[in-house]
């Protein structure tokens, strides 16, 4: 009985990937305003304004992000890849307007502060359950760890974790990002 209940799972499991793989994905990155080559995006994603998103090459968006969009812009460099459960969210809600109940508040009411655009620049790891507020601008090559909540820039080629997340270490020196860097540029021209 066990090895049966476990080829249902197995059975299930592939149905679902299968459905996303051939419906759900393609239909999403064809309603992203810009979706480069080598995109994957992980089940159960929940994406509001697609309008408004821009993914370059080879982003790979673990399974459960949320990528809630209004007025601002969610902008991806290439070679991104996310944990699962990412959200990122460009806006909130005005709470000042006298004599009108917060949830009756429309987009249209919004003020150009309430949705900042967020970019993640090339090379970034994203880890699971990571929160990315407005504004923010996660720099080239950084890492941001597990479980952390990101309400300010991150800055390139650096490690943050925390809630709220903050800079743990450096992930390379000066010269190991040059070096990095050319490696990286003379790898490109090879292929």
């Amino acid at each position: 009985m066990r090895k049966f209940l476990s080829h249902i799972y197995k059975i299930q499991e592939f149905s679902k990937g299968g459905i996303n793989k051939i419906f759900i994905e393609p239909c999403l990155k064809a309603s992203f305003s810009e979706c480069g080559k080598g995109v994957k995006i992980g089940r159960y994603c929940d994406v509001r304004s697609p309008e408004n998103i821009y993914l370059g090459k080879k982003v790979q968006i673990g399974p459960y992000a949320t990528l809630w969009t209004a007025k601002a812009k969610i902008i991806m460099g290439n070679n991104i890849i996310f944990g699962p459960h990412v959200f990122i969210i460009t806006g909130d809600h005005r709470f000042d307007i006298l004599g009108r109940y917060m949830v009756s508040i429309k987009n249209e009411d919004k003020l150009a502060e309430n949705d900042q655009d967020v970019i993640i620049q090339d090379d970034v790891w994203i880890g699971a359950n990571v929160i990315i507020l407005k504004g923010v601008r996660v720099g080239e090559g950084s890492i941001v760890a597990a479980g952390s909540v990101v309400n300010k820039n991150v800055e390139p080629y650096s490690i943050y974790a925390g809630t709220p997340a903050k800079k743990i270490r450096n992930r390379f020196t000066q010269d190991e990002i040059k070096k990095h860097k050319f490696l990286m540029d003379n790898s490109l021209k090879a292929i």
